[in-house]
């Protein structure tokens, strides 16, 4: 399996700003500009929002028992279909997950997890 890293980080948005125009000033300049993908929160508790106890467990569930559905995960974590889909959507969006679309039959989509372990980067 391959090991995807993922980048999770707390900036300001000033930081954000500064980098964005420090990128600008290099590509004027024709310099290479390295890319870098990550998730980043301006606050602690923008992260805990993101990330909240149930949403973490459902990456563990499917990192550990492989659901081959949403209805399968959603019978793992005892929880209905509806908070399920929301939480799954948020993960997806921030990168933590990735659905594997199944064409045939009802159209399912398989959650999986390429990692062991979120980093979480915080600068003082």
């Amino acid at each position: 399996m391959r090991i995807k890293r993922v980048k999770i980080g707390i900036k300001t948005v000033k930081e954000v700003l500064d980098e964005f125009i420090k990128t600008g000033e290099a590509i004027e300049r024709g310099e290479g500009v390295k890319k870098e993908k990550g998730t980043y929160f301006e606050s602690v508790e923008g992260f805990r929002k993101a990330l909240t106890p149930k949403r973490l467990e459902l990456l563990h569930l499917i990192k550990e028992k492989h659901p081959e559905s949403l209805q399968e995960l959603a019978r793992l974590a005892k929880r209905d279909m509806k908070s399920i889909v929301t939480d799954i959507k948020i993960l997806e969006s921030l990168d933590l997950i990735d659905m594997k679309r199944r064409k045939e039959g009802r159209r399912e989509s398989v959650p999986t997890v390429a990692y062991d372990k979120i980093n979480l980067e915080i600068a003082v």
